[in-house]
């Protein structure tokens, strides 16, 4: 029997955002810190710790099966379930058989803490709940280093929302805003540089509310910069009054920092934003987004929009598709509106009927396809360089631009980690194709195995 045999096996299963996921690498350096051995979800295991989202139904239903199906292969795992759903569904956790601990989010990161040891892990006769209704507002830090086992890295420096749109159970399940300290922060990036990430994704609920000792989201970016190995930053999706023209204008100058913007629409109907709780309006909306695209070439602007809202009318949806189709945006993450207890919008009247939802979202997703499509094709005959990936089926090699072009060429060369130019020739559906201008590597570090 060798050292593996005997380590305890411990299982990670991450539900919902890319925060979640970036929280649970986090989470599984510590466990392996700690003398665990990682397994697969599905997997045989000792412990499942489960980050569950709350945004939906259907996310919170989810949440239960995950627990269900680990204890039919698994019996005697112990159970440790903890994130948005954690913070707000911790009575109905409380009662389901087989959780030992419910862990809601004041505690979530000190999790692998506040667990028994390996040697004496076992089930407990009751759940254990680790909860309190209110999260600390305090600039926090994060012990250790996620691990990832792809070329970007994901880098949360924030946490929380303090805007309070009628439709979300964010602020009540990831508390008020609050930032990481800046120098623990560059502390992580510095570390996943090390380890070989070319790109870092800052992540965060509201990230353009960072602020650490008086240095905002785009003093940040600027430090980013300096530290060496790092090629690219990206920002994940940042609200629109957060935008500044200080971030637009660096933006527009910097080689590091991706030109790539995700801004929440929700609504292209003043009377849905309002009543949204949205803080801006279309004409404050439309200004940013068409001086973004007027100020930074090629930039690939995309949106969320919030789909069948308690009394959205045919006109209201109309408005909305009306804007997203004038506006120079690439592409839209089309969301069914799903009422969540709690929230002032469940209360609303004038919920919208589920098949007139459907309709209105597949005609939403349709116009985001045909933009897309147009975005990709103007970089036919253009040369982009690309940030590949791990190797796929044969001699396929995928990647992504910096301004969010997922690129596919045919190369038997071992292209993962390192960022080549590449000659756009097709475009599909989400997806460029191309052919390799180059065979001189912009330089390339081995990356960690997730385990």
């Amino acid at each position: 029997m060798n050292g593996l045999d005997t380590m305890k096996r411990a299982t990670l299963h991450t539900l919902g955002c890319r925060l979640n996921q970036t929280e649970t690498a986090h989470l599984a350096s510590r466990l392996i810190s700690k003398g665990y051995r990682l397994v697969e979800f599905g997997e045989p295991t000792d412990l499942l710790i489960l980050n569950t989202c709350s945004v939906t139904q259907d996310a919170e239903r989810d949440s239960r099966r995950a627990v269900r199906s680990t204890l039919r292969h698994s019996p005697r795992a112990f159970v440790a379930v903890t994130g948005c759903y954690a913070q707000t569904g911790m009575e109905a956790l409380r009662g389901m058989d087989g959780i030992d601990m419910v862990v809601g989010s004041q505690f979530k990161m000190a999790l692998p803490d506040l667990l028994p040891s390996p040697d004496a892990l076992s089930k407990l006769p009751s759940s254990r709940i680790l909860h309190t209704r209110r999260i600390a507002r305090e600039e926090f830090v994060l012990d250790g280093t996620a691990d990832f086992d792809c070329t970007r890295a994901t880098l949360k420096v924030q946490d929380g929302c303090d805007v309070m749109c009628t439709f979300c159970i964010i602020p009540f399940a990831r508390g008020r805003s609050r930032s990481r300290s800046l120098t623990d922060v560059l502390r992580e990036a510095g570390e996943l540089a090390a380890k070989g990430h070319k790109e870092l994704v800052l992540s965060g609920v509201n990230i353009g509310e960072y602020e650490s000792g008086g240095a905002k989201l785009v003093d940040l970016i600027k430090l980013l910069e300096l530290l060496p190995g790092i090629e690219r930053i990206r920002i994940s999706s940042i609200e629109p009054t957060t935008v500044t023209d200080e971030l637009l204008d660096h933006m527009a100058k910097s080689n590091r920092l991706c030109r790539h913007l995700h801004v929440p629409l929700q609504s292209g109907s003043d009377v849905m934003l309002k009543a949204m709780n949205r803080p801006y309006g279309v004409e404050y909306y439309t200004r940013l987004i068409e001086r973004a695209a007027r100020l930074i070439p090629d930039v690939c602007i995309g949106t969320d929009l919030l789909v069948g809202f308690p009394g959205e009318q045919p006109e209201q949806h109309e408005a909305t598709v009306s804007l997203v189709s004038a506006l120079p945006i690439a592409y839209c993450h089309v969301f069914p509106y799903s009422a969540r207890p709690g929230t002032p919008a469940a209360k609303m009247a004038g919920q919208v009927p589920a098949a007139t939802v459907a309709e209105r979202t597949a005609n939403l997703t349709g116009l985001s396809r045909a933009k897309r499509l147009t975005y990709y094709r103007r970089f036919i005959g253009r040369s982009l360089p690309v940030l590949f990936e791990r190797p796929g089926k044969d001699s396929e090699r995928t990647g992504l631009t910096d301004n969010y072009l997922r690129v596919r060429i045919s190369s038997d060369e071992d292209l993962a980690n390192t960022i080549r130019p590449v000659e756009i020739t097709a475009a599909l559906d989400g997806l460029a194709l191309g052919h390799l201008l180059s065979s001189t590597p912009s330089g390339t570090m081995p990356l960690p195995l997730f385990a």
